[in-house]
């Protein structure tokens, strides 16, 4: 059986064996409590302190402004429960902002808070998945004390102007978050020039492992921690560190790092050339966010007339690994929130594909995918009752 086409970074990644090579003494010689005071320990305390020299290097941070976390989601929640938090309990204000497109770790974590009494704006967006610093500003409020916009989104690829927004909330002295995910592997992230107060971080998004991930938390910035226990992570994140995991996110990172220029270079052409392929050779399809400002492995499409989920089965037969903006919500297929913030409509962005590309990926990759996806489009449009209504009406 031929090796599937992977087609589905934006979901996570394989892990480096480079990065795999740093983690494997942290499991079984190496494997002592970072908290104890003997050899053991000490030897995954210096692997968990070199860590965080590695990521704060990387991020023009100190070493002191990175708490490890155990997820992406975590970080966003720390970042948003956290500030605001400590913010109403100094008398600050209860009011956040965010935006119709953030990934859903941050507007549950918004709608959670909304139920403990405080006051979220959710900015819109316009077609391409823009977010308006003018719409910012104007949203900002005597008790604003957060902003959480993310620095590139995972459904669509646009990536948002973080630098200006972020000037906009310094302006006003309100703290700034950008969940940024889905930038590490393509974008800079450098914390003083985006201008960013806080900043999360997932290890499986650029090749390192699951189940790890990091919050940049500028000095001064006051924070609840949402974990009570020990005092590891200065207080800010009870729990014993899961050495391997760090190392393996600070391996990862050190590496997109050093190798950003070249995966840029590698992935741009063949994202346009799929995007391309599929633009001329599908009717009816659409690119969605926005043109040129998205990730560059990143293509995301609507195909009229037809379902993402059917498109995603008829993919996996090929072996051909992609997703879908549609997501399953309470048994029902429901829209994608992203691409009805965009204003496609509902019935469109149920015929949602995003196929987002690795370091691996081959231009024969690409060309298999140009040469199947046309058809399996045409197939499910024949059996399609809204492509059959389409077709009467234009008799």
């Amino acid at each position: 059986m031929a090796a599937p086409i992977y087609l589905d970074h934006s979901a996570t990644t394989p892990v480096d064996p480079r990065v795999l090579e740093a983690m494997l003494p942290y499991f079984c010689e190496r494997y002592g409590n970072p908290s104890s005071v003997y050899s053991l320990g000490r030897e995954a305390r210096k692997a968990l302190d070199d860590a965080r020299q590695t990521v704060a290097e990387i991020l023009h941070a100190s070493p002191q402004e990175i708490v490890f976390t155990g997820s992406g989601t975590e970080a966003d929640n720390l970042a948003i429960k956290g500030v605001a938090q400590a913010a109403r309990a100094e008398g600050k204000g209860n009011h956040l902002i965010t935006t119709q497109i953030e990934h859903h770790a941050v507007l549950h974590t918004c709608q959670a808070l909304e139920e403990e009494g405080f006051e979220v704006t959710y900015l819109p967006v316009d077609s391409a998945g823009l977010v308006s610093p003018e719409a910012l500003e104007s949203a900002i409020r005597p008790n604003t004390v957060l902003i959480s916009i993310m620095y590139a989104n995972n459904e669509v690829g646009t990536i948002e102007p973080i630098p200006e927004l972020a000037r906009v909330a310094r302006a006003r002295g309100v703290y700034f978050h950008t969940d940024a995910v889905q930038a590490a592997a393509s974008l800079p992230l450098d914390v003083e020039a985006l201008g960013v107060d806080l900043l999360s971080l997932s290890a499986h998004k650029f090749y390192g492992p699951k189940g790890v991930g990091l919050l940049y938390i500028r000095r001064g910035v006051p924070l609840f921690p949402q974990i009570h226990g020990g005092n590891q992570e200065r207080r800010r994140r009870a729990s014993t560190e899961n050495v391997p995991g760090i190392v393996g996110l600070a391996a990862a990172l050190r590496l997109a790092d050093a190798e950003r220029e070249a995966y840029v270079a590698r992935c741009r052409p063949l994202r346009d050339r799929l995007i391309q392929g599929i633009l001329e050779t599908i009717p009816h399809a659409r690119l969605t966010g926005h043109p040129t400002q998205r990730l560059p492995n990143h293509a995301s499409f609507c195909f009229e007339f037809v379902e993402g989920e059917s498109i995603l089965l008829k993919l996996d037969q090929h072996q051909i690994c992609a997703s879908s903006g549609s997501a399953c919500t309470s048994g029902a297929l429901e829209p994608s929130h992203v691409l009805t913030a965009l204003g496609i409509p509902p019935e469109v962005a149920q015929g949602a594909l995003r196929l987002t590309l690795g370091k691996a990926t081959r231009p024969e990759e690409i060309e298999q995918v140009l040469a199947v996806l046309p058809g399996i489009i045409a197939d499910l449009r024949a059996i399609s009752p809204l492509y059959g209504e389409r077709s009467a009406d234009s008799r």
